[in-house]
């Protein structure tokens, strides 16, 4: 479950959320990420099956906004570990922000 970027969806509260169909998980993910991140997400907003999932239902942000993502999908590949731009300026300045979704990336080139 290790997203385009390195990111751990099996442990991301949107996707534990949807997998337990947990309304309350939600309405709690939704008003962390709204802090921390200085963002207006709602309950409903938090549905995801993974990055990779070939089902549509995936983060707002994940699925409209990632810049990863689209240049993944853009290349057809699984995942940046297997680009070969590897750590470009995009994802270098991703692991600066989340440095555990780069020993993922490295462990995957493995």
């Amino acid at each position: 479950m290790i997203g385009y970027c390195g990111l751990n969806c099996s442990e991301c509260e949107a996707y534990i959320a949807t997998q337990n169909n947990d309304d309350a998980k939600r309405t709690d993910t939704a008003k962390q990420w709204s802090n921390r991140y200085n963002a207006d997400i709602k309950p409903e907003d938090i549905n995801c099956n993974g990055c990779l999932s070939e089902n549509k239902k995936r983060f707002f942000y994940c699925e409209n906004r990632c810049e990863i993502r689209k240049c993944c999908v853009s290349k057809k590949i699984t995942s940046c570990a297997v680009c070969p731009d590897y750590k470009c300026k995009l994802l270098m300045d991703f692991i600066k922000q989340a440095p555990e979704c780069g020993e993922a990336l490295e462990r995957l080139r493995a």
